[in-house]
């Protein structure tokens, strides 16, 4: 399918060298897992009856080889060396503050952890594969998963782009208490609550704040009413 575009049940069995029973059977459960379209109709001109083809679907194409995170990396390495680095965060800053927009509307009287559940929501939609927990008069955000694995280690600019996202969803900047890129076992941010052993909530890493690694509660329904 991949060479050929789309395919009759014949052709994959002279190709495959198989009955085409087995051949409707593998297109079946293909099809069941999105991997093929439905069969569509090729006409033959005016002879003869019209023809069933099949053909992959774009979530197949995840299955094939891709480089984004090579021309991700070579495209950040050529945008340091044409722009001042103020000027690369500050598209960057563009970037987290478009994405946050693609956010649904936080109410006005939400509460703290309204906005921290439906921040991670959110993040869910992107993949992020994001957690919560209240740890006394705050919450604890965690993201397990870096969309930007293998990138963001060599470019940390992007943890700030992810700062910069957070930040507009929750509507207040959380502490950032310990990231992915850094050889965490996820990235995790603080939100609200009073400054821990003397540090301010809005400060980078600190040691202090680092909450201990317990098993996560898994804070996945909507947000709170």
């Amino acid at each position: 399918m991949k060479e050929q575009g789309d395919v009759t049940v014949a052709e994959l069995a002279r190709k495959l060298d198989m009955a085409p029973v087995s051949v409707r059977h593998h297109l079946d459960v293909l099809q069941g897992e999105n991997l093929i379209s439905a069969p569509r109709v090729r006409r033959r001109g005016t002879v003869g009856r019209p023809l069933q083809v099949y053909a992959l679907t774009e979530a197949a194409n995840a299955h094939f080889p891709r480089n984004h995170q090579s021309l991700a990396m070579r495209m950040l390495d050529e945008l340091k060396t044409l722009l001042p680095a103020e000027q690369l965060q500050g598209m960057l800053d563009r970037m987290a503050d478009s994405e946050a927009r693609q956010a649904p509307p936080v109410p006005d009287d939400a509460s703290l952890e309204q906005r921290v559940a439906l921040t991670v929501d959110f993040l869910n939609q992107r993949g992020y594969l994001a957690r919560y927990e209240r740890q006394g008069d705050a919450f604890i955000l965690y993201t397990l998963n870096c969309p930007y694995s293998g990138v963001s280690d060599q470019h940390r600019e992007l943890c700030s782009m992810d700062l910069r996202l957070i930040s507009s969803l929750l509507g207040m900047p959380p502490s950032p208490v310990n990231r992915l890129a850094e050889g965490d076992c996820r990235c995790a941010y603080r939100v609200g609550g009073a400054p821990v052993d003397g540090v301010a909530a809005s400060m980078p890493i600190a040691a202090a704040s680092r909450p201990q690694r317990v098993a996560i509660p898994l804070h996945l329904d909507a947000a709170p009413a």
